[in-house]
């Protein structure tokens, strides 16, 4: 089987701003379902339950979106975001500008791997393996610029992609370096 067909996104985190300070009490009154305690974290946290996902608003204007299980979803959240907040006056440019940070994706590879040789035959400039402090290996992936984390059991972490195909790219690169040196499988 193709391990990029197990490739699944867990995580898609995105940025937006509306370009104007924000005061969050006065939102958090009339928003409903928001979530503000300053004591605790700096933003209001208001979550969106179709498509799934929590924005972080900051006084800035700043947004964060988190939770979303893809780049439509993260789009779909924030359209909703930005509309409860017209709903209370607050101006929002028709389109703002939204970027992807960071997806984290899940693979399998499917075969047991043994991290110890992995990490001697990667070479110790890429990856970080302490399983003393963590049982994965950290991969360190150039192009995609992802890191990657790879556990004994054939299971796979990549984050710091910026779109889904960064994912594709990275597992078929991990695939064809540990079939070099001979260790899938």
């Amino acid at each position: 089987m193709d391990p990029k067909e197990t490739i699944n996104i867990e995580n898609v985190v995105a940025s937006t701003g509306i370009g104007q300070e924000l005061d969050l009490q006065s939102v958090a009154m009339d928003l409903e379902g928001a979530d503000y305690d300053p004591e605790q974290f700096p933003g209001l946290v208001y979550r969106t339950q179709n498509p799934k996902s929590a924005a972080l608003i900051f006084r800035s204007g700043k947004i964060v979106c988190t939770g979303a299980k893809s780049t439509d979803d993260v789009h779909e959240s924030l359209q909703i975001v930005f509309d409860k907040l017209r709903d209370l006056e607050i101006q929002v440019q028709d389109d703002p500008e939204i970027i992807v940070q960071n997806i984290v994706t899940s693979a399998d590879l499917g075969v047991n791997l043994n991290l110890n040789a992995i990490a001697i035959g990667l070479g110790l400039e890429n990856i970080e393996y302490e399983p003393e402090q963590f049982p994965g290996l950290v991969y360190r992936l150039d192009e995609p610029k992802v890191v990657a984390l790879l556990f004994g059991s054939g299971k796979l972490v990549i984050t710091g992609g910026k779109q889904p195909v960064d994912a594709e790219h990275a597992v078929d690169k991990i695939v064809s370096r540990l079939e070099e040196l001979g260790l899938l499988g």
